[in-house]
């Protein structure tokens, strides 16, 4: 047993370690470089739960259980919080923040989980843990300019470590900052070939600037080394894939990525779950038929009713079930409308403002109400950003919202529609999928010499 309160040993990464056994060592290893590189060895630190009791062994298995982003998942973590709390005195102060942040994390005070991620780098810049840890509660209320502070606050003591530059990319790429998003992304993957999380941030340069043929190149000419990664990592790099092929008009291809990458990994997680219903409401609003795939989800969805862990997860359960025709699907919308006003108090106003008339008008629109698809989500989308997720991501329901004024078919609408889409189409020329789409309301609005069949 080491010296009360003297750490023995060190992380791959140089940051000391408080450890009952040095033989443990191996599997933190496995959890810290392993949630660097979004590898599934990462979940192998849960083997030492019940064999080490060392305060930061057991605060990193209550964050593996917090990221199951489930209902029960700050119950499920909480036994290890208690056992990092009571051997807290003989931890490092790096240790003690990283477990106080964890701590408020499980509590939903995301405010000051933020804070503390933001003071351990701080003061130690070289746990990256807690800077990737910061990043997605960042990430996750809508603050990009807090993603990429961290990073940046990281990056001069972890310079050789690829996955500070691709944690630096994707802070930039959020924060529309693109020429430094790709050198940082491209100087990642130049250190390791295999940087999955690089790869995505690139994705999302090359998507948002309309680089669509380049884009799939280079995600395809990738895709050999996302081996060994989490569920999220693979199906979400594969998800980038399909958005790719779905813009370039190559929809046998976006399906097949769907059913054979992007869904049926892990259907109970939560971000496998989400990517899904994304897919499939892009692949239809495409004019994809996607069949009977809604109701293997919806099936998966079910046990969403009451999660209310992130307003983003939440509206994209909703959809799911709702577009399936699932009775769930209104059970789910009252218990949003009935938690938003007693979430968390930092994340209290992306509930009750953004969340719940989104949520309205997403169950409007699967139920073919585009009037209550058209109020609900026009009131939400000039504050989507509070809910979090990537600009990406949030295109789904900038896209729902466009798919509804174009079928409320009114002039009024069709103008508006005509607006949002050109713009589009001027940021994406390569875009075989908006182009029909523009056509068709060119069409509509009496400029049929536009459009360019």
């Amino acid at each position: 047993m080491p010296s009360h309160g003297t750490p023995h040993t060190a992380d791959g990464l140089g940051n000391p370690l408080t450890l009952d056994d040095a033989a443990s060592l191996a599997l933190v290893d496995d959890f810290v470089m392993g949630f660097l590189s979004t590898e599934a060895r990462a979940v192998n630190l849960l083997a030492l739960a019940e064999h080490d009791a060392s305060p930061i062994v057991q605060a990193y298995c209550a964050t593996l259980h917090l990221f199951a982003e489930s209902r029960e998942a700050a119950a499920n973590a909480q036994p290890f919080l208690a056992k990092a709390h009571a051997g807290a005195d003989r931890a490092t102060p790096r240790e003690q923040r990283y477990i106080a942040a964890v701590q408020a994390w499980a509590e939903g005070d995301i405010a000051r989980a933020i804070a503390l991620h933001a003071e351990q780098a701080r003061e130690h810049p070289r746990d990256l843990v807690s800077v990737k840890l910061g990043q997605y509660h960042c990430f996750n209320t809508g603050d990009c300019p807090g993603m990429l502070r961290l990073a940046l606050a990281a990056l001069p003591a972890a310079a050789e470590v690829p996955y500070v530059h691709g944690m630096a990319a994707f802070g930039y790429e959020q924060c529309h900052l693109l020429r430094e998003a790709e050198t940082s992304a491209r100087r990642a993957i130049g250190l390791c070939r295999k940087e999955p999380w690089a790869h995505h941030a690139l994705a999302h340069v090359m998507l948002t600037e309309g680089r669509l043929a380049e884009g799939l190149a280079f995600m395809q000419s990738v895709s050999d080394t996302w081996t060994g990664l989490n569920s999220f990592m693979v199906t979400h790099n594969w998800w980038h894939v399909a958005l790719f092929l779905i813009d370039l008009g190559r929809d046998a291809e976006a399906l097949a990525v769907y059913d054979e990458h992007a869904w049926g990994v892990v259907k109970d997680y939560s971000q496998d779950q989400i990517g899904a219903v994304s897919l499939l409401a892009r692949l239809e609003l495409a004019g994809i038929d996607v069949g009977e795939r809604w109701d293997d989800v919806a099936n998966h969805l079910r046990q969403r009713q009451a999660d209310h862990v992130l307003p983003f997860l939440d509206l994209q359960y909703l959809y799911g079930l709702a577009r399936a025709g699932r009775p769930e699907a209104e059970v789910l919308l009252h218990n949003i409308e009935a938690f938003a006003p007693v979430a968390p108090a930092s994340t209290r106003a992306a509930w009750q403002r953004v969340c719940v008339p989104a949520a309205r008008g997403l169950v409007a629109h699967a139920r073919g109400d585009v009037a209550g698809a058209v109020e609900g989500l026009g009131i939400a989308l000039p504050r989507m950003i509070e809910i979090g997720g990537s600009h990406a991501q949030r295109d789904l329901f900038e896209q729902l919202y466009l798919d509804a004024l174009v079928r409320t078919g009114t002039e009024a609408a069709l103008a508006g529609a005509q607006g949002l889409l050109q713009q589009q189409l001027n940021g994406q020329p390569e875009s075989l999928r908006l182009r029909r789409q523009a056509d068709a309301v060119y069409a509509r609005l009496g400029l049929g010499q536009l459009t360019r069949a």
